[in-house]
């Protein structure tokens, strides 16, 4: 008896929100040291230079395991990627919280890169390899709700954590730092996420890709029901493929060239370094001591991020909603030009606020309300369109023979944009304040507007064997 349409529609579901498990420890990785910046120089005595390499150290590793999880999800598949980053996660918590000097610390977060780094390869790759053409913008949106989720847990427990401690650094259970408990706690869903994976189907097009089709017609059957066409989706899938070898690196290259990548290729990685010049990591790994810099106590400055985080979360849903109906290119745009702007009024907020006899900026009501309101609209703007529309577009843009090494490429230069302008974010600030530092993403954040109009085309609707 063939399956009712609701049946794999719930199957369907299931398999995306287990996928994004990946996306929500991302997330949780990446903010959760947010909370424990001050507490980390404190215990390590490290200076500024070093305490800002302690923390981008996560996204230099997300850079090397982008582009290993590419090659290794065309060979080994997706499912075994994933199981794999679930590993790294817990190892990264479990020795970034117990780490006794700041060398041991930035190598477990190095190890939770690499965990970080594959799974904004892999889960994009396998939700849009399994979503079909009219819910593939809306499913794989889902990563990045399930990011801006990890992100405001990551807050949240923070806040909570030190709340209860009466402080980052203060004992807490069992005596130990509350910051190492920090990290500890992603060890549960670390765990969670393990279990998940074992109940994933491989990717359908990974299959058709290794000569599985017996399998691969299972699963599109399960996936789909049974009045898809399944014969014709593994034809389109063996022809854009090309059933006569397997995907190698070189597919990224143009024909004949040794280093040249194809534009397609440098497409997605400017799109991918857009996202992360905006400067819109900084305010997350950096928050508490950005506001803190802005006057706010400690407290406040957690609590803050809180809000953040859950603002991300209602834009990530409002995304959902408009991927499919308004297309990726008009959300870049719409969401770009707001971004410029909120940049802009906080650049001027900090150029022409005072400050205390120690450096800190001395913002009136009328400055910090202003503060929060555009900061919220920045973070809002961010989260309903560049923070999951690239990573709809990455998943998408790229022909199948080629979508994990093009991935890989895209997601290491997200990775490593995000790696310098985090590691240099506390210099930054330092030589030219917040002021000179919004003024640098207000800049990227307008060019990023012209690349969008001039060089991005429309998605929406196609399949991926069409594009």
């Amino acid at each position: 008896m063939p399956p009712t349409p609701a049946r794999p529609l719930a199957y369907l579901l299931f398999l995306c929100v287990t996928a994004t498990l990946a996306g929500f420890l991302f997330g949780f990785d990446a903010s959760v040291i947010n909370g424990t910046v001050l507490a980390l120089a404190s215990a390590f005595g490290t200076s500024a230079g070093t305490t800002g390499f302690a923390v981008a150290a996560v996204l230099l590793g997300s850079a090397v395991g982008a582009f290993i999880a590419g090659q290794c999800a065309d060979h080994f598949g997706r499912k075994k990627v994933m199981m794999l980053t679930a590993v790294l996660f817990a190892l990264s918590a479990w020795g970034a919280g117990g780490a006794t000097s700041a060398t041991i610390f930035i190598i477990y977060r190095l190890i939770g890169g690499l965990g970080v780094g594959a799974a904004c390869v892999v889960a994009p790759a396998y939700i849009a390899e399994i979503s079909p053409a009219e819910l593939r913008g809306r499913l794989t949106t889902l990563q990045q709700l399930a990011i801006v989720i990890g992100l405001q847990c990551a807050f949240l427990s923070n806040y909570l954590i030190a709340r209860a401690a009466g402080g980052a650094d203060h004992a807490w259970l069992f005596q130990f730092p509350a910051w190492r408990w920090m990290f500890w706690v992603q060890l549960i869903p670390s765990a969670g996420y393990l279990l998940a994976t074992l109940f994933l189907p491989e990717s359908p097009r990974y299959l058709v890709m290794r000569e599985r089709e017996p399998q691969a017609r299972a699963v599109m059957t399960k996936l789909w029901g049974a009045r898809a066409n399944v014969d014709l989706l593994i034809a389109d899938i063996r022809a854009s493929v090309g059933r006569d070898r397997r995907a190698r690196l070189s597919d990224i290259l143009v024909p004949g060239s040794h280093w040249r990548l194809l534009p397609i290729v440098i497409a997605g990685a400017a799109l991918a370094f857009f996202q992360q010049a905006s400067g819109i990591n900084v305010v997350l790994y950096f928050g508490e001591v950005l506001w803190k810099a802005a006057g706010f106590s400690e407290q406040n400055a957690l609590l803050i991020n809180v809000t953040l985080g859950a603002n991300l979360i209602v834009a990530t849903l409002v995304s959902m909603t408009l991927v499919d109906r308004l297309g990726r290119r008009p959300l870049l745009l719409l969401g770009g030009s707001i971004m410029t702007a909120m940049l802009t009024i906080l650049t001027l907020v900090f150029f022409l606020c005072a400050r205390h006899p120690d450096g800190t900026l001395a913002l009136t009501s009328r400055e910090a309300a202003a503060t929060m309101i555009a900061e919220h609209l920045f973070i809002f703007s961010f989260g309903a369109s560049w923070g999951p529309v690239v990573w709809v577009l990455l998943g998408e843009m790229f022909p199948n023979r080629m979508r994990g090494s093009a991935l890989a490429v895209a997601a290491g230069a997200m990775w490593v944009t995000n790696f310098i302008v985090t590691a240099s974010s506390p210099r930054l600030l330092a030589a030219v304040g917040l002021g000179g530092a919004f003024t640098f993403y207000a800049f990227f954040s307008l060019i990023s507007l012209w690349f969008v109009y001039r060089c991005v085309v429309e998605t929406k609707g196609r399949t991926l064997e069409e594009m």
